[in-house]
């Protein structure tokens, strides 16, 4: 591989992970400072804050892992460094993937409105059941812990080899292969789905909502409206964030194992990380004190520099 290829694909490993820092460390920065002075923190503070420093320690984890592969893939031959870097990996991808799903489904219950039972008692308890769904999404961890020991051999046979011949065993390629699509099924699909239902039910609610108070002007049903369109489009930013990650890892790691090329890993290392990178600034965005608070620190440091 070239030296400007690789000058290329650590200098965007490096921005992405600075942006995703900066994003998801002010969301973690602004939640902490009023928890501290308030003496409590809301449910959706709590969501945030966790997913922003799990999406933190994540971009750390990507952007070791780019420098090794950029500066030093014989390091990964030895086996020890890509396992640990493997299991940082799915155990941090693994809490920012549930983290995000939680906070989907905290808004349909949050703001979606329906008269039956069983939506009532979910609603009543909402707190317990987020902490249940996220709790029981460790057994999917499970499956993906169990093919680690797959995923580092086939990166230690990679590396092994010299770097213009990294020609695989079609057989093992295609054995894990399938393993790893039968692993993003699981730990994608199920927090896809769940989002996917948080968003149809929220616009199931937006209607019912309109058709309610299509007479009534009042400023109650404005607030209503204005919060199911809003916890709308911050889900459906996230699930096309998340659509983008899952299928550029799922073709990259494809046409890796088919192909062997080497500027395809790199790819499918920068790709996912604008996932975490760049929803972080959707959620400030979306979330009125956090925009609030950003701009008024943009505005600031636009009048401190004049």
């Amino acid at each position: 591989m070239s030296f400007g290829t690789r000058v290329f694909f650590l200098a965007v490993s490096t921005g992405e992970f600075i942006l995703g820092v900066l994003g998801n460390g002010f969301i973690g920065l602004v939640n902490c400072i009023e928890w501290v002075k308030n003496g409590k923190v809301s449910s959706a503070d709590f969501i945030l804050t966790c997913l922003a420093v799990a999406r933190i320690i994540q971009l750390w984890v990507t952007l070791l892992d780019s420098f090794v592969v950029g500066l030093a893939p014989h390091l990964y031959a030895t086996g020890k460094l890509v396992k640990v870097v493997i299991l940082l990996w799915a155990l941090t991808n693994h809490l920012t993937t549930w983290f995000a799903t939680c906070l989907s489904i905290f808004y349909f219950f949050k703001i979606a409105n329906f008269s039956h039972f069983f939506f009532m008692w979910l609603k009543w308890r909402m707190n317990r059941v987020l902490l249940v769904l996220f709790l029981a999404s460790f057994f999917l961890l499970s499956f993906d812990l169990l093919m680690q020991d797959a995923l580092g051999e086939l990166w230690m046979n990679t590396f092994r080899e010299p770097e213009r011949n990294m020609t695989l065993h079609l057989d093992a390629s295609k054995i894990f292969y399938l393993k790893s699509l039968i692993l993003l099924s699981l730990t994608y699909v199920i927090p896809f789905l769940l989002s996917l239902a948080s968003l149809l039910l929220l616009f199931l609610s937006l209607v019912r909502h309109t058709k309610n108070f299509q007479v009534n002007l009042n400023h109650s049903r404005d607030f209503n409206t204005e919060a199911h369109k809003r916890a709308m489009k911050m889900v459906t930013t996230f699930l096309l964030l998340f659509i983008i990650y899952f299928i550029s890892t799922l073709i990259g790691n494809w046409i890796f194992l088919k192909l062997q090329w080497y500027e395809v890993m790199m790819f499918v290392m920068v790709v996912p990380t604008l996932f975490p990178s760049g929803h972080s600034f959707v959620i400030i965005l979306g979330n009125s004190k956090l925009r609030q608070i950003a701009f008024r620190l943009l505005w600031g440091l636009k009048f401190y520099k004049n």
